[in-house]
């Protein structure tokens, strides 16, 4: 399964009768346009039909006021070469299968018949002089190249029209000599038809003058085909990493050598050994402080080290787009999978939607193709009848293809088939249960004999039959539409993503040039949705971990995958894949709540490389917790995820083994001792954020009691909390800030440290007060008890004063109980018991009430629902 096998080309949609309405715009207009043609101001507000106009009447008057405007606009701007033609004009669906036109004579014309089978909300026909002089001159009869580079395709005739790439809003009719443009916005439409014809004028224009019809550009190149051509891109190996991960071995074995130091000189002064029994202690100590010395050593290569490796490409890294290369075959494929729950259709889903299909617009004008597969575990767990028919409108309209599988039904209740949905966290099994399916279809549709007399429209007959056999051959009944085929690469994204315009063509053409590459993973901005404190701070520190993510990558470090944002090699997918207890093939660990951590491991341990891309910035963008609850389930997942990975539940212990056999054939692969090292660090410090708590109670008895009679071995909790203040408030600050510096992604210095340290508070809180949540899933994995947890909101929730207090009682009551205990204890042991019994130091007392502190102020300090003090 290793060979990059090729999909096929999606066939048409599944013909379903739904249909739907939305507002926003399908494309932008076209990138790379010399002139930008006015935005054209309608006389009214165009708003969903559904929503706006609560009648059909209502919505079949605002439709012919659209339609009557655009047609002015046509005459106006002479985009009609005749005035008296039953075949040009402006067209507006009314219901699924008809349109309302002006002029009113269009309506029984042969376009409006076609336009049926375009299945797009808003179109208007072109002929201008413009475009009959283009029409005369055109070369092709398959694609018009634009000046900006971008393709327009040509369609022999109406009869065409089911062949049309659809998302890319235009297309030459070569029997009727004009241009159809759609979109589902009317001012987007005026706009695109204006860039359409100023880019004609541009060929025209450079033509006649003999100049340069494309723009000079940095990243093209006259190459035919890129890998069977010979071209070849040249990424060395960075080896800084290595050295990074060497000086911070040095520094643990140094810390722990002095600590063995102190305990051989002390038993050489006494002659008491019982105090060597804390080299058992040892390993866990190494493992704790590990990620501490790394940020120690890092920060100093930070401040000193080389920065050129941030701006070149790498093995593992990217900072540089691939050359955009001419092609002589077709661009491969590329299906963008949505995993999707409950989020809201029009504030959540919708906009993803729109964000993808830009993006697909720009990919297919630049000759790929691509199509959008939606899995959406929330149409039938929960939602209402007028929401499932939504969203199936929705998808139609949108020619997404989506699977909704079965509620979960673990023993068959209420009549209907057992059906479970395995998984803590259900996002892995909701995409193997998609990408099942589309395997699945493919098998049936490699059985077809096809010849060279076969027509789309036979592949679309091949299709649906196929699916309808898929479906009766499962033993539950999901609801499927559209088109789930997989193509050569999927494009992973969340239900709250957006993503660049252009964006697919550069990670297509760098998966091409390195086939060895698994995952193509892209940095992420933020999406904000609100403007609160607390989502600022989340985000400022998303923006630091991708931060550090690409510099320790740049060194050399093998590149993470996040689960979204991500371009991945379907045929790296299937090399990993496996079959379940019952026969059934999966590609995402269902046992794991971190599927995309065991998904990279098993593509590293058959040698495919992940990839960390820079080069587009801040265009990827992704959701962060809106509350201080999404962000403490956040950490408990990737506390229980670590955890999953690493060990085995107590209970299998003796029949197992303590680890699991996923981290040991992480540690024997062949991935770079480093980056083995990197990741031990990184899943150990989950453990040492759970451990702070005990430590900080533990070492109030010790410091207090036994004060005297400890070695000196033994680091107090207040000597660890100076290195932890210096360390990761302090130095870390001025460091990240120098270094985006000097790589130039900050120009200020001041304003960067600004940043940096005025989010110092939040984060003390935030980290000091996440140790028992962390804790608390860490055991819960280790002793098998069951915990579950609720999805991340993605929208804002209306919440006040009054709202808050019971949801933070209710939820950190236990927190909230250890915290008074702790106090109780605090008072009680400095003036409640017997003198010699009494706790007073400074030293033992600090620690503690910090964590304490921490810990309290935690649900309520972090949350501006409850600081606005608003009811």
């Amino acid at each position: 399964m290793r060979e990059d096998t090729k999909s096929p080309l999606p066939a048409a949609e599944s013909k379903v009768d739904l249909s739907g309405q939305q507002e926003k715009s399908e494309c932008e207009s076209l990138p790379g346009s010399s002139q930008n043609a006015s935005r054209p101001e309608l006389p009214f507000t165009y708003r969903n039909s559904t929503l706006a106009v609560p009648n059909l009447v209502g919505a079949t008057i605002q439709h012919e006021m659209i339609v009557e405007y655009l047609y002015q606009q046509q005459r106006s701007r002479c985009w009609i070469s005749d005035i008296d033609s039953l075949e040009e004009g402006a067209f507006m669906r009314d219901s699924w299968n008809s349109y309302i036109t002006a002029p009113v004579l269009l309506s029984a014309s042969v376009l409006a018949e076609a336009l049926v089978d375009l299945n797009a909300e808003i179109v208007i026909t072109l002929k201008s002089k413009v475009v009959e002089t283009a029409f005369r001159v055109m070369e092709s009869t398959e694609r018009v190249t634009l000046r900006s580079g971008l393709e327009i395709q040509v369609l022999p005739s109406l009869r065409d029209i089911k062949l049309a790439q659809r998302h890319q809003c235009a297309a030459f009719i070569h029997e009727e000599s004009y241009i159809l443009v759609w979109d589902d916005s009317p001012t987007k439409l005026l706009e695109r038809a204006a860039d359409l014809e100023h880019q004609l004028v541009d060929i025209a224009w450079f033509t006649a003058t003999g100049c340069d019809l494309k723009p000079p550009s940095t990243h093209n190149s006259d190459a035919g085909s890129l890998l069977e051509l010979g071209y070849v891109v040249e990424r060395r190996p960075t080896y800084i990493n290595s050295v990074i991960c060497a000086c911070t071995l040095s520094l643990s074995l140094l810390v722990v050598g002095l600590g063995m130091k102190v305990l051989a000189h002390e038993s050489a002064l006494d002659h008491t050994y019982a105090r060597l029994a804390a080299i058992a202690f040892t390993p866990i100590q190494f493992l704790l402080a590990l990620f501490f010395m790394q940020v120690v050593i890092v920060c100093a290569f930070q401040l000193l080290g080389l920065v050129g490796q941030c701006h070149t490409n790498s093995t593992y890294y990217s900072a540089k787009p691939p050359p955009r290369v001419k092609r002589l075959e077709a661009l491969p494929h590329v299906t963008i999978q949505c995993p999707i729950f409950t989020e809201s259709l029009e504030t959540v889903v919708e906009p993803t939607i729109m964000s993808l299909k830009a993006a697909i617009s720009t990919y297919e004008m630049q000759g790929g193709s691509a199509n959008i597969f939606v899995n959406d575990d929330g149409m039938l767990a929960g939602l209402t009848k007028i929401e499932i028919d939504n969203r199936k409108k929705f998808y139609k309209k949108n020619n997404i293809g989506w699977v909704a599988r079965p509620a979960h039904n673990p023993v068959a209740l209420t009549g209907r088939p057992k059906f479970l949905r395995r998984g803590r966290f259900k996002k892995a099994s909701n995409m193997n249960f998609g990408l099942m399916l589309s395997v699945k279809l493919e098998e049936k549709l490699a059985e077809v004999v096809r010849d060279e007399t076969r027509s789309q429209q036979d592949e679309d007959k091949e299709y649906e039959r196929s699916l309808v056999q898929v479906m009766s051959e499962l033993p539950c009944r999901p609801l499927v539409g559209g088109n789930i085929r997989v193509g050569d690469y999927i494009l992973l994204v969340d239900s709250d993503t957006r993503i660049p315009e252009d964006c697919l063509l550069d990670a297509v053409n760098e998966m091409q040039l390195s086939p060895e590459v698994g995952i193509l993973q892209y940095t992420s901005g933020v999406l904000h949705v609100t403007k609160d404190f607390f989502e600022s701070g989340i985000s400022y520190f998303t923006d630091l971990i991708y931060t550090a993510i690409g510099y320790m990558v740049s060194n050399g470090d093998v590149g993470p995958f996040v689960g979204h944002n991500a371009m991945l090699r379907w045929s790296s997918m299937q090399d990993v894949a496996y079959f379940d207890e019952d026969e059934v093939i999966k590609f995402w660990s269902e046992s794991s709540v971190s599927e995309d951590f065991d998904m990279s491991l098993r593509l590293q341990r058959q040698d495919w490389t992940i990839r960390f891309a820079t080069y587009t910035g801040e265009g990827f963008k992704e959701g962060v917790s809106l509350t201080i609850y999404d962000e403490i389930t956040r950490w408990e997942k990737y506390a229980y995820g670590c955890s999953e990975l690493v060990f085995n539940p107590l209970k299998d212990w003796l029949r197992k083994g303590p680890f699991t056999p996923l981290i040991r054939r992480f540690v024997t692969s062949k991935t770079p001792i480093a980056s083995k090292l990197s990741t031990i660090g990184y899943i150990a410090s989950y453990y040492a954020i759970g451990s702070a708590w005990i430590f900080s109670l533990v070492n109030y008895f010790l410091v207090g009691w036994a004060d005297t009679l400890i070695d000196h071995w033994y680091l107090p909790s207040f000597n660890v909390f100076i290195g932890l203040v210096f360390v990761f408030s302090f130095l870390s600050n001025i460091c990240l800030a120098w270094l985006r510096y000097r790589t130039s992604a900050k120009t200020n210095l001041v304003e960067s440290l600004f940043e940096n340290f005025k989010w110092v508070l939040m984060f003390s809180i935030l980290f000091g007060g996440l140790s028992l949540s962390v804790c608390r899933a860490l055991l819960c994995h280790m002793f098998s008890i069951n915990i579950s947890w609720s999805t991340t909101n993605k929208e804002v929730e209306n919440s006040n004063f009054f709202r808050e207090v019971p949801k933070i009682l209710n939820r950190f009551s236990g927190r909230f109980s250890y915290c008074v205990g702790c106090l109780l204890l605090i008072f009680v042991c400095a003036y409640a018991v017997p003198y010699q019994w009494r706790i007073r130091q400074f030293a033992a007392i600090f620690p503690l009430a910090l964590s304490i502190g921490n810990h309290f102020l935690l649900p309520i300090a972090l949350n501006p629902a409850l600081m606005r003090l608003t009811w």
